[in-house]
């Protein structure tokens, strides 16, 4: 997608005083317009569909997370938790080899690869750690698709001193090895789900059915801003400290915001959590970058945003690829992470008001990407960090030297080193894709 962004104006610098609670924090950048209401709706999209048995344990869920949310001793130490084990704030990164090689706008990187246990997954899993805890639950439970959702919600577990159990689906179990074995060395359970494709959507059935039958001993931890309210809340509001950061930075180090910020989306909390800093700051453009997979047909992407249709998919009305049958379809992503077939319903009612751009790039482009940003600037990215990559690469070229594109680098890629390797060896490419 190419495209001329508004010019640049100097926004007002960020709140000097500090937030007390996470309500506090989390509502400096939520605008009414775009961010929902308490009921857990996004315009058309969002609420919570749930059988019977579950309507009790999700109100509960809802109040304790309120709770929470005003409580300054809960913010008190999930920020210090942040701080002092997951090492916030991360910085920002100036791609200037990668850039200098493209012409064109600046590339920068908010390196949530950085961040301890490697992606942006451990800013809202501390947080439903210290939830789960606060309403004496004994295991979190979660779905995982790349592993690094599984591996943070490991880690906030056996940090706070809780039982932690993932499912996890079968194609993924072996595509992302090595974060298995990390999530057991953290003393999770690991379930490998056999059902369906195997893949993430099966993991979420698969966890989702063992919280329904013991709401007592289980939290459901979701990895994404995705489900029943008040998750894509709850997930948005612990991971909004991506987007203050990056604001403050950027305004500190260029006195100025960027042109744009741009983020991977597949359920969408690194995206949500890079684009609530900036979603008052029209003159920021904000784009979502899908997985385009192989192609546009059915079952060789997983770009809901472009070919989805309103449905209802894990206790939410959201967008959903779907089949003739109204069913949910097959995907495909090369990213783990990437590969399902919904989107969190906040991203839909973004999408719907015209405030976000969602654009997708295919495998190639990724991979290409993946090598491109490893051998210019010795960063190697998460896949699922490389589809924003792979599309600040495409645009850079065309937009002015003075612009500024920020690319949230929402994971590190070592889960995926392997893979890239027998993906690179398959296909007889590596000459090419490392040129």
């Amino acid at each position: 997608m190419t495209g001329t962004a508004p010019a640049p104006t100097t926004a007002p610098a960020a709140p000097t005083a500090e937030p007390r609670t996470l309500a506090e924090a989390a509502d400096l950048t939520r605008s009414p317009e775009f961010a929902g209401n308490t009921g857990g709706g996004f315009g058309g999209f969002g609420g919570a569909d749930l059988p019977p048995p579950l309507v009790g344990p999700m109100a509960e869920v809802a109040a304790a997370y309120q709770e929470a949310r005003h409580d300054p001793e809960f913010y008190a130490e999930y920020t210090r938790l942040l701080r002092d084990v997951v090492g916030r704030p991360s910085p920002i990164t100036a791609a200037d080899r990668l850039s200098d090689g493209l012409g064109g706008a600046r590339i920068h990187l908010k390196r949530e690869d950085l961040n301890h246990t490697g992606a942006h997954k451990i800013n809202h899993t501390i947080g439903e750690a210290l939830l789960a805890k606060r309403m004496g639950k004994r295991t979190l439970i979660a779905e995982t698709g790349a592993g690094q959702h599984g591996v943070a919600l490991a880690t906030a577990a056996a940090l706070v001193g809780l039982e932690c159990e993932i499912h996890m689906g079968a194609v993924d179990v072996a595509k992302q090895h090595p974060n298995v074995v990390r999530m057991r060395l953290l003393g999770a359970k690991v379930v490998s789900v056999e059902a369906g494709q195997r893949t993430l959507k099966e993991a979420v059935d698969s966890a989702f059915d063992v919280y329904a039958a013991d709401p007592e001993r289980y939290l459901f931890a979701i990895g994404s801003v995705v489900g029943p309210a008040p998750f894509p809340d709850l997930v948005r509001d612990f991971q909004s400290v991506v987007g203050r950061e990056a604001r403050s930075q950027f305004l500190t180090t260029h006195g100025r915001l960027p042109d744009a910020v741009i983020a991977s989306v597949g359920g969408g909390s690194n995206a949500m959590g890079a684009f609530t800093g900036f979603l008052e700051d029209r003159e920021v453009r904000l784009i979502g970058v899908e997985p385009g997979g192989q192609g546009d047909e059915a079952g060789q992407h997983a770009a809901t945003m472009s070919f989805g249709s309103p449905g209802m998919l894990h206790g939410m009305n959201t967008l959903v690829l779907q089949d003739a049958q109204g069913e949910p379809a097959e995907v495909h992503s090369i990213a783990s992470g990437l590969d399902y077939p919904g989107v969190g319903p906040q991203h839909a009612h973004l999408a719907e008001v015209g405030r976000v751009e969602y654009v997708k790039e295919g495998d190639d482009a990724v991979l290409a990407a993946f090598v491109e940003l490893s051998r210019s600037e010795g960063i190697i990215p998460a896949l699922e960090s490389a589809h924003a990559l792979a599309h600040a690469i495409r645009i850079a070229p065309t937009l002015p030297a003075e612009q500024n594109l920020l690319v949230n680098l929402s994971g590190r890629g070592d889960k995926d080193i392997d893979y890239v390797a027998e993906r690179i060896g398959m296909t007889g490419e590596a000459d090419e894709i490392v040129r």
